[in-house]
């Protein structure tokens, strides 16, 4: 007889109660086995040296690692980042242990068991209304009224969950709109949304207090902020007089720079950080129901956006609902494709972004991604 063959593969499904019950796990157990074989590598910034030193032997207690500063251990660096590595079982233990240390780490605890609630996402579809006449894959289709309203009513009857209507173009070189002249143009819109009763919510994309106050008072219950609070300094107290959802986008700076020649230490962290600091921003004064937006084309390489994409779940950490942006934009590099080839390639990435758990996408073919979403996800209708 020949030596036996061995037959492996790696699984990476994520329903490991089924894996479990395809080889005969015992079934009395195997809700609880499950959190043996769901991992997560979670990074914590700034931590004291005694901290991450506590956390680390913490994790060694239980069978799991955490990687620090070499200069941890010898008490000669004051702060560190850490990683943090292990089964979901383990770290429920390690979290169990940390809420008897010092040091603040009981509250950490409570941070690392957060985190271990899997999301379950149903990705909603926001569809753009472009009322400019110089939008970057749409400039002058729907910058009259009447169109504007037209294409209004198209995206309902498509599947919009929600509608994102601008009266300022963003796109690289595009000179600002005084708020006056946004609303010429946005409020007969919103006035055609509230006559005719629809009752789909209605997100409004600028950077104007002005605008967003005005906009707020007839019918809009979202602002879509693409410089992050950055640009109008009164735009915060505005959002929360009206208690409207706040769409928190990363960009660097007052300006919509979608110029790619920004270094980043590190583009994850980076913007991580930055939205961290600017929801922080949001709550304290008084904005409550915030969504975060990565910036997808702004003050980022076409590199940058990738990984970006690639790792949008790791912003799920931060306890928000994650927007996803690629629809038509220059990381697709597409420059000479028409509209509807471009809508193909946006559709092949947003499919990455709905099996990672994205809460919107928003797109302007929205008929193409709910037919994505009802035969990819049936579960999802």
């Amino acid at each position: 007889m020949g030596e036996k063959t061995f037959i492996l593969k790696t699984v990476s499904n994520s329903d490991w109660e089924r894996e479990l019950d395809l080889i005969g796990f015992d079934k009395s157990y195997r809700h609880k086995a499950v959190d043996k074989f769901l991992f997560k590598n979670i990074k914590i910034y700034g931590l004291t040296s005694p901290q991450a030193n506590i956390i680390k032997q913490t994790a060694l207690s239980v069978g799991a690692d955490c990687a620090t500063n070499r200069d941890v251990i010898t008490g000669n660096i004051e702060h560190s980042d850490v990683i943090l590595s292990g089964s979901f079982a383990q770290l429920n233990k390690i979290a169990q242990k940390l809420k008897n240390q010092p040091f603040s780490l009981p509250l950490l605890a409570d941070k690392i068991v957060e985190l271990l609630v899997e999301k379950q996402t149903k990705t909603k579809i926001m569809g753009i209304l472009n009322i400019t006449p110089n939008s970057f894959s749409d400039g002058g289709f729907f910058n009259s009224r009447d169109a504007a309203c037209e294409h209004f009513v198209k995206l309902v009857n498509d599947g919009a969950d929600i509608i994102d209507i601008g009266a300022e173009s963003t796109k690289p070189g595009a000179l600002p709109v005084s708020p006056e002249v946004q609303l010429e143009k946005l409020l007969p819109v919103l006035d055609f949304i509230k006559t005719n009763k629809y009752n789909v919510p209605v997100s409004i994309d600028t950077r104007s207090s002005l605008v967003a106050d005005e906009c707020l008072k007839n019918g809009a219950s979202i602002i879509n902020d693409v410089s992050g609070l950055k640009f109008d300094d009164k735009m915060a107290d505005v959002v929360a007089k009206h208690q409207a959802t706040l769409i928190l986008q990363h960009s660097l700076g007052n300006d919509c720079n979608m110029a790619c020649d920004v270094e980043y230490k590190s583009v994850v962290d980076d913007v991580y950080l930055d939205l961290f600091n600017q929801t922080e921003y949001a709550k304290t004064n008084g904005i409550e129901n915030i969504i975060i937006d990565v910036g997808i084309g702004f003050d980022k390489s076409v590199e940058d956006n990738f990984k970006l994409i690639n790792r949008i779940e790791e912003f799920f950490s931060m306890g928000y609902p994650v927007m996803l942006g690629i629809s038509r934009k220059s990381l697709l590099k597409l420059r000479d494709c028409t509209n509807d080839e471009k809508d193909i390639y946006t559709l092949a990435i947003n499919t990455l972004a709905i099996e990672h758990g994205v809460d919107i996408i928003r797109v302007h073919n929205v008929k193409m991604h709910r037919k994505l979403i009802e035969i990819y996800c049936k579960d999802l209708k």
